[in-house]
């Protein structure tokens, strides 16, 4: 029996374990860092599969370190598990969950022959915080020459643009007052907001392709009759680079200091978890994991025919910058849903999705044992040049 074979082989063995995973995972949808529940889950399945797991990695209570062999070429998989507010796992983590784990379990079925140490990674909180980065600082990647993962999404793509992005929420502080009687005794927090709204709204025609900005209204006042004393909306910056972003963070504080300038209301900004980088995937790596990929079945027409790439965000690109890295999209049947979408959660529990898990599993597995046998390749990760 080939090692390919071998490989897949233990991934459908565990069938039945890693469809149940990704359906609990998806029936427990919880916030970042908060996912006791599925990483808990995620952790004991590798234990039993003989993985020596360390749990509260870098200090978060939802992270873990599972290790699985002792070769000298270090393999990462990374399984994210966190949720979306109310729309659950509209982003499709169970599956990246299962299928992460499924790749783990079909390296380590050939570890020992082909001098490898599996590693699969806990990632909590990918979803604004950047669990990733915290294992990356605390050094959980150290060591690590390739980490891989797949992300499910309404189309099949080997990589995305992955934007940079910043989070982080912009409070306006103003003072209170009857809104009929005495407007003018109170500085509305909310006209502060408002204004700065707008000024972003006028800015986006001059962006650069590439630059993005969101947000939505977390307070605004509780009376219509009450001056509102407090504001706070949650935004999100995206550029194609780290630096880019700088500069397109810029030009927002000058809107966001309109509001307050304009309305006599005072600022604050509070910057929310990591800012995460662009991404820059290893092309070596990518055409094993395509290679791997077609051979289950898998097409990459639109990558042919060289649509333009989705563009993401993930903290998956932060470890990119630091360990040669892929993060490929893995098409499931949506109905026309995209991520984020509710109608894309019903999409991740659907035998099609279960397939994917299986898929995805692999995919990733069958790209450890070419990558394994790959001379130049594997000494070139080794070396780290």
């Amino acid at each position: 029996m080939t090692f390919e074979e071998r490989a897949a082989g233990a991934v459908d063995a565990a069938r039945e374990e890693l469809i149940g995973l990704s359906h609990f995972v998806h029936a427990h949808p919880e916030l970042g860092y908060e996912e006791f529940q599925s990483a808990e889950a995620v952790a004991a399945a590798a234990e039993r599969a003989g993985f020596a797991v360390t749990r509260g990695a870098a200090g978060l209570a939802t992270a873990f370190v599972a290790t699985y062999g002792t070769g000298s070429l270090h393999l990462a998989l990374c399984a994210e598990y966190d949720a979306l507010p109310e729309v659950g796992h509209a982003c499709g983590h169970n599956i990246i969950a299962a299928s992460s784990l499924g790749a783990a379990l079909g390296l380590a079925a050939v570890a020992e022959d082909l001098d490898l140490t599996v590693v699969l990674l806990g990632t909590p909180s990918e979803e604004g915080g950047g669990g990733k980065i915290d294992l990356l600082e605390a050094g959980a990647f150290d060591g690590v020459h390739a980490a891989m993962m797949v992300h499910p999404f309404p189309t099949e793509r080997l990589e995305a643009t992955c934007l940079a992005v910043d989070h982080f929420d912009v409070t306006y502080t103003g003072r209170e007052a009857h809104a009929s009687a005495a407007p003018w005794e109170g500085v509305n927090a909310l006209d502060a907001l408002t204004v700065a709204e707008v000024a972003i709204g006028l800015l986006r025609q001059h962006l650069p392709p590439g630059d993005q900005v969101h947000g939505v209204v977390l307070e605004g006042g509780s009376a219509a009759n009450v001056i509102p004393p407090r504001a706070v909306g949650r935004f999100m910056a995206r550029s194609l680079s780290a630096e880019r972003l700088v500069a397109l963070r810029a030009r927002l504080a000058a809107c966001f200091e309109a509001g307050a300038l304009a309305s006599g209301a005072s600022m604050r900004v509070e910057e929310l978890g990591h800012a995460f980088s662009h991404m820059e995937s290893d092309p070596d790596l990518l055409a094993h994991y395509r290679r791997a990929a077609e051979s289950l079945g898998r097409r990459f027409d639109l990558d042919d025919a060289g649509e333009p790439r989705p563009t993401i965000s993930t903290d998956m690109a932060n470890v990119s910058l630091a360990v040669p890295s892929i993060h490929p999209m893995l098409m499931i049947p949506t109905g026309g849903a995209v991520n984020h979408q509710a109608a894309f959660t019903a999409a991740c529990a659907t035998p099609a999705a279960d397939q994917a898990v299986l898929d995805g599993a692999k995919a990733l597995a069958l790209t450890g044992v070419a990558v394994a046998q790959d001379g130049p390749l594997r000494a070139r990760l080794v070396s780290g040049r």
